[in-house]
């Protein structure tokens, strides 16, 4: 029993409940939320150290043997997932305090954000399927709140959608649970993998797979099910973006990678493959919306869209170089893309507008933003020895390891792609003519919005330079993923 893995779950939460009180006051607000982030960061940086130490940490509720109880479990994969996101959402919080708004601030943002990093957090760690659907609900209801916060029309149009397709998700996440546990008769996601090791997963629970790749990748945002996502993120304001952008579409690709290498490792040919075949067709897809924008929002969130396809398809490999580099990028992504949501804030702040074509000149009068946003841009396309360069090439050589040359060579070359997308910001925003500029720029708010922003851009450096000094800990993650029966026994013998 090692309740301590529970903290950064725990502590969101309560945090969250305290802020519901005294929405008015705004530098509560703002105080009370920075500290129960620092204080989950702390525990989740224990956390890593712990499990890097004695192997993965388990407690299941109520004092159940396994796998009668809830299971919660912190592996390798779960730690770094967790501690990523906290950071992030410091972040981010930090970045609202001058672009959120305060209307927004008064009406319940805070707790908003701080719930929703309760249900990334909770579905990051729970050892329990139908656990992972509650986690899901916990953090697509507030989710909910934060999309139409502010009450705009294009937040409220958008947020029809939004909801629609994750209740629809919602629904056919509890029939898939039903039929896998009407096959196997446990919910525990360790004996589900012991149970489909002892039938040899039958047709059925193929079936099943592709129904849970299916529900995952509609949170995911693979192809097809990605259409509700360019127009339903560019909604909402910055600050919300970036978190949802960082963290919600991991969510769904993480529960993707967990399944897929927990329970369903039985009919590679054909569970993998799909998984391969709609990886690729969602860079594809990815790339073709990021060129075809000029919108500075719409060009980064298609950016989402190809790197879900570039994990996947790390994933499909099921082999340790190949999901060693699905979470090297899993970080780096969540990471940059968080960075270059706030840096594309900043460029709207001071141009007021998002539309690449009438912008220009930026460089001239804001070039520190400038070359910060150039640094991201290299680091999302996977430009050496910044931080996206490593977990593509682990990725690739998994591809060519398990025989996929041709579609590795093609991950390679999307690398290109997301270069040409993401330097038409920089080269329309930052060089020629002097584009339009917002005259209610405040420079005192720019700079407190710009400090956070490049403190984040510096952590995505360290995390491509400080590559050697991360490998230790991404190997014990891709072994989990590699080696069902290290989870397995963590969680059945009681973990450490």
């Amino acid at each position: 029993m090692n309740n301590f893995l529970l903290l950064p779950i725990i502590i969101p939460f309560f945090f969250g409940m305290f802020l519901i009180f005294n929405q008015k006051r705004i530098a509560y607000q703002r105080i009370i939320t920075m500290l129960g982030l620092i204080l989950a960061i702390i525990c989740a940086l224990s956390l890593v150290y712990k499990v890097y130490l004695d192997g993965p940490q388990t407690v299941t509720f109520g004092s159940w043997p396994a796998p009668f109880g809830i299971t919660m479990v912190s592996d390798m994969v779960s730690a770094l997932l967790v501690t990523t996101t906290l950071v992030l959402a410091f972040f981010i919080v930090w970045y609202g305090f001058e672009s959120i708004g305060k209307e927004r601030e008064r009406f319940f943002y805070y707790p908003g954000v701080m719930f929703i990093i309760t249900g990334v957090n909770g579905a990051f760690t729970t050892g329990d399927i139908f656990n992972l659907f509650v986690f899901f609900e916990v953090l697509l209801m507030a989710s909910y709140l934060l999309i139409v916060l502010g009450g705009e029309k294009a937040q409220l149009r958008e947020s029809i959608k939004y909801i629609l397709v994750n209740v629809l998700s919602s629904a056919l996440f509890v029939i898939t649970v039903a039929f896998l546990y009407s096959v196997v008769g446990t919910l525990s996601m360790a004996d589900i993998s012991l149970k489909i090791a002892e039938i040899k997963q039958p047709g059925i629970i193929t079936v099943i797979a592709v129904m849970f790749l299916m529900v995952f990748g509609m949170k995911a945002a693979i192809f097809p099910l990605y259409f509700w996502l360019p127009s339903a993120y560019s909604a909402p304001p910055i600050p919300v973006l970036a978190l949802f952008g960082a963290l919600l579409t991991k969510v769904g690709v993480y529960a993707i990678m967990r399944t897929y290498t927990l329970f369903f490792t039985h009919d590679l040919a054909y569970t993998h493959e799909l998984l391969l075949i709609l990886s690729i067709i969602t860079i594809i897809a990815g790339c073709i919306g990021a060129l075809a924008h000029f919108d500075v929002k719409q060009i980064i969130i298609y950016n989402i869209v190809i790197a879900v396809g570039v994990i996947l398809f790390g994933v499909a490999q099921m082999n340790q170089i190949g999901l060693e580099g699905a979470m090297f990028y899993l970080v780096h992504d969540m990471i940059i893309k968080a960075a270059l949501f706030m840096l594309i804030g900043l460029v709207i702040y001071v141009t007021g507008t998002t539309n690449l074509r009438k912008m220009g000149g930026l460089m001239k009068t804001y070039p520190a933003l400038g070359w910060f946003y150039l640094i991201a841009a290299f680091g999302l396309a996977g430009v050496p020895p910044l931080s996206g360069f490593v977990g593509k090439l682990l990725i690739v050589q998994g591809g060519f390891q398990a025989g996929n040359i041709w579609t590795s060579i093609f991950i390679l070359a999307s690398s290109l792609v997301v270069l040409l997308s993401v330097m038409r910001i920089f080269i329309y925003a930052f060089w020629g003519e002097q584009g339009q500029v917002s005259n209610q720029v405040n420079k005192k708010v720019y700079n407190r919005m710009f400090f956070p922003t490049m403190l984040l851009v510096f952590i995505s450096i360290l995390y491509g330079v400080g590559t050697e000094w991360l490998t230790p800990l991404m190997e014990d993650a891709a072994k989990i993923l590699v080696d069902p029966s290290i989870y397995t026994d963590a969680v059945m013998k009681g973990g450490n």
